[in-house]
């Protein structure tokens, strides 16, 4: 994963004047209770992904850095042509295949379909990205976000939490140095079947 040079990009209050100029830039991930992030230990059910699927609906464009481009292609560009798979799994997968994708790497030869690899900085990259016509755009994983966030370029935050503690595990930005404390604005809440709830931020 490429690092950011945050000496040259520019600062959150640099990017924040300029917002309201840009398309934004979601950030959605799932929790558990006690602030783990690990996919591995946290288990998906159908109302969740149904809830990741509408809000696929609203983005044109989806960033990742390298390991979770390859934890997720091409699982679901599989997952929606498997006939085993149920109504939820493949809505998903039909919705973010059909979507373009961007991944940063500097060691991934080739990707599949509709996506291109940078190499680039990945903040100029993503200040570019916002400032062209379009949807939103949903930046997944871990690492990646972490940086982007520190860098003030991420306009919205979707968590969703588990109802499960798990005890250990990788913590959400345990590793981010944030140059100041980010406030952000809760606009909306839902509580799935499952007894996960579903938390939507802005950025203030």
């Amino acid at each position: 994963m490429n690092n950011i040079d945050q000496s040259a990009s520019p600062g959150p209050k640099e990017i924040k004047t300029k917002s309201n100029q840009m398309r934004n830039l979601i950030y959605a991930i799932n929790l558990s209770i006690d602030g783990c992030c690990d996919h591995t230990k946290i288990s998906g059910s159908e109302d969740m992904l149904e809830y990741y699927t509408n809000l696929m609906r609203d983005v044109d464009l989806i960033v990742y850095g390298r390991k979770t481009y390859e934890l997720m292609i091409p699982y679901w560009p599989d997952a929606a042509k498997d006939q085993s798979s149920t109504k939820a799994e493949i809505e998903f997968a039909q919705t973010f295949t059909a979507i373009d994708k961007v991944v940063f790497s500097r060691s991934l030869d080739s990707a599949e379909g509709n996506t291109r690899i940078v190499r680039a900085n990945p903040g100029d990259e993503l200040l570019k990205l916002k400032q062209e016509t379009g949807k939103k755009i949903s930046i997944g994983g871990v690492s990646l976000p972490a940086q982007l966030i520190a860098l003030g370029l991420v306009d919205e935050f979707y968590f969703v939490v588990h109802p499960v503690i798990v005890g250990e595990g990788r913590r959400l930005l345990e590793d981010t140095g944030l140059q100041e404390k980010l406030n952000l604005k809760l606009v909306g809440t839902k509580i799935l079947k499952s007894g996960c709830v579903a938390l939507h931020y802005l950025k203030q």
